[in-house]
């Protein structure tokens, strides 16, 4: 059973606060000097289901990531946790892309790579939350997808999924080949074992561009955007604090009310 996971590179979601910036002209963030970009968590966990599967069911896992040349070191994670093979989608081309080209670059590749029985990618991405990418990538494949899963389990050319809701879950049956976004529901990924990591250290990651994975040139990266980010900003809050002071308690309580009456607030 071969599964194949789409993970994305993004900046560290535990930056503080303090040492988060954007660049206003570029519309993009700028990591912090001390905390290099990490996996999506997402994604992380749908590495870890398709490591499941291939726990119960045998076969190997594949992970593919677009992005910039330093996304190799979370393809490395994904090999010291388990997965077999690795690949990276980088070149020119590829940048400033929407959810669409995105998913266009992905789908290519996945052809490329050849026959599998599922497509893993996380249920949204950690930065910009968008969650498009993957449906896109099914649409692009003519292949059926599930979204929100927290369960997974294949059996006779189906695969039985729980999808997760915010008051319970519900089950559904799909064939396979299928594509499925994984949500947080499924659990913790697992740690990369240091026997792991020191095979990952050795294994070559191939490198594709958009020659390679056969891409029309009008469809990648910022040629091939369906829409356009305006503006991206960090928001701005302002907060006033005014104390209000009485004779005792109770003329203070009253002075309060008084106020949050004048306000609007009550």
């Amino acid at each position: 059973m071969h599964s194949i996971v789409c993970v994305k590179e993004i900046p560290d979601p535990e930056t503080p606060a303090s040492a988060f910036a954007i660049d206003p002209v570029a519309k993009r963030a700028i990591p912090a000097k001390d905390k290099p970009p990490v996996i999506s968590p997402f994604d992380e966990q749908a590495v870890e289901a398709a490591l499941r599967i291939k726990d119960a069911k045998g076969g190997k896992v594949t992970v593919i990531s677009m992005g910039a040349p330093t996304a190799e070191k979370i393809l490395k994670h994904t090999l010291a946790m388990g997965a077999d093979e690795a690949v990276l989608l980088t070149a020119p081309e590829f940048e400033d892309p929407d959810s669409f080209s995105t998913a266009y670059v992905l789908a290519q590749a996945i052809k490329k790579i050849g026959q599998f029985d599922f497509v893993f990618c996380g249920r949204q991405a950690g930065d910009f939350d968008m969650g498009q990418v993957g449906s896109g990538v099914a649409e692009l494949l003519g292949i059926p997808s599930v979204t929100l899963a927290k369960k997974i389990e294949p059996q006779d050319g189906k695969a039985r999924v729980e999808r997760a809701f915010p008051d319970g879950y519900e089950v559904v049956e799909v064939s396979m080949p299928a594509l499925i976004t994984v949500s947080n529901e499924l659990g913790e990924p697992r740690y990369a074992p240091l026997k792991g990591i020191m095979a990952a250290a050795k294994k070559k990651v191939p490198v594709w561009n958009a020659q390679e994975i056969g891409a029309e040139a009008s469809k990648v990266g910022g040629a091939g955007r369906h829409t356009s980010m305006l503006k991206l900003f960090i928001p701005v809050r302002e907060s006033k604090v005014e104390l209000i002071a009485g004779e005792n308690e109770e003329d203070t309580a009253n002075k309060l009310a008084l106020k949050l009456r004048e306000v609007k607030l009550i």
